[in-house]
């Protein structure tokens, strides 16, 4: 008994273990292509080499070249329209979020590994609908992920060339004057490109994470429709808030560090830009890139909290469509004059004719929040003190995104944002004051 006892729990540890193993490419891997375009970007550290060669890119491209450029092409003797006032601000903002996104996708892949953090490791318990949606949505992360950066980057070397194109002559220079200066602004573009790829990368992954808990919402919807038991129904529901527990958990760091970092890069640039000294000679040659850069921020930011906020919404949704299933079962029960029962099992109630004006409803209403009434089963074998206690429980565990306990959601989104505007209403009071 004593040996197969060690050899049973022997073998559980063995199957733990490798549980947590890092999973390596193959011909079927959904996540190939991924991990090949994080090799590409140099973010991939699943071994010491790519671990090495990750964290000295970073520090090249986020710390080593901006801070160069900032320093050494400062070009105090340019004309207005060639110095760069906002370039410390600029730089500043774009390293601190790109180092921070580094960070925290360096310690999601370390500590989970790409297939646990995107929740690949829990498909098989999906639904092929969940599957295919949520590997069609992998998929066009990468082209989501290309139609915020690729603009951002046009823009950013257009205003480089042109920058070191006309002033070649004007700033510090090694050997011949043209290669240095071409040289310069490969390396500033590549910066640029780095810093802005790593920020949306990490919001992008962040918006595929929530976009699979969305599916699963939508599919776990559909449990109101068909003869399902309370049990089920709650402990389905139980699962799907453990993993927004999960995500709430490892992400929260990420989305509190970059609302706070976000939110006092532009106050900065607000504070700059309004200053009597700076509304003189503010125009696009010298704002330019302060542009792009609050574009950048702002952009990935609005990722972030527009994923979480949704996800929450929908997760919400399921109280209401909770309630008016339960509605719906106990008016088929008790009133079963008002409806008629179909040959499949199913009660419909009396209905109003569909008008053009419903139809277009329709259009704008929720998948879950809606006002159809829900084709009910329940009343023949759900009793309605069963009924009555999911309705409750979903009221009372009402689930979605946290950061530290504060919900993610359309009510705190408007309460950051006064909170934001009146900030914004009192710098800018402050400075016209001023000015004046």
């Amino acid at each position: 008994m004593a040996d197969e006892s060690g050899s049973r729990e022997a073998l559980l540890a063995n199957r733990r273990k490798n549980m947590f193993q890092r999973c390596v490419s193959h011909a079927h891997d959904e996540l190939k292509s991924f991990r090949s375009y994080l090799r590409w970007m140099c973010v991939d550290q699943s071994n010491v080499w790519r671990l090495c060669l990750s964290w000295s890119v970073f520090v090249v491209f986020t710390i080593v070249v901006p801070a160069v450029s900032h320093f050494l092409f400062a070009c105090s003797t340019c004309d207005g329209k060639h110095k760069r006032p906002y370039d410390s601000v600029v730089q500043l903002s774009l390293s601190g979020v790109a180092t921070l996104s580094f960070v925290c996708l360096s310690s999601f892949v370390r500590k989970y590994g790409l297939k646990r953090f995107l929740f690949f490791d829990k498909l098989y318990d999906e639904s092929e609908t969940v599957r295919r949606g949520y590997t069609a949505q992998l998929n066009r992360s990468l082209k989501l992920l290309s139609c915020f950066v690729i603009p951002c980057f046009v823009a950013e070397s257009v205003y480089k060339i042109w920058w070191y194109s006309s002033e070649a002559s004007q700033i510090p220079y090694v050997g011949n004057i043209y290669a240095s200066a071409a040289m310069a602004c490969i390396m500033e573009l590549f910066s640029w490109l780095y810093r802005t790829t790593v920020i949306f990368l990490v919001c992008v992954l962040f918006r595929l994470i929530c976009y699979l808990q969305i599916l699963r919402l939508q599919d776990f919807a559909t449990m109101f429709e068909v003869d399902s038991d309370v049990g089920s129904v709650l402990s389905e529901h139980l699962r799907i808030r453990r993993h927004l527990r999960i995500i709430s958990h490892r992400c929260r760091d990420f989305v509190l560090w970059k609302l706070i970092l976000v939110t006092g890069s532009q106050f900065a640039l607000l504070l700059i830009t309004t200053s009597s000294s700076a509304i003189a000679n503010l125009d696009i040659c010298t704002a330019g890139e302060l542009l792009f850069c609050s574009i950048t921020l702002v952009t990935g930011l609005l990722i972030v909290l527009r994923s979480a906020t949704k996800i929450t919404h929908k997760a919400q949704a399921v109280t209401c469509l909770a309630a008016k299933w339960h509605v719906c079962a106990t008016l088929d029960s008790f009133d079963a004059t008002t409806a008629q029962i179909a040959s499949n099992g199913r009660v419909f109630l009396a209905e109003s004719d569909n008008d053009e004006t419903e139809d277009e409803a329709e259009d704008e209403e929720d998948e879950l929040d809606n006002s159809k009434l829900i084709p009910s089963y329940a009343y023949s074998t759900i009793s309605y003190q069963k009924r009555q206690a999911l309705v409750t429980y979903f009221e009372n565990n009402r689930a979605g995104i946290t950061v530290y306990g504060f919900t993610l959601d359309r009510t705190t989104l408007h309460m950051l944002f006064m909170i934001e505007f009146s900030l914004i209403l009192w710098l800018l009071g402050k400075t016209i004051n001023g000015i004046s």
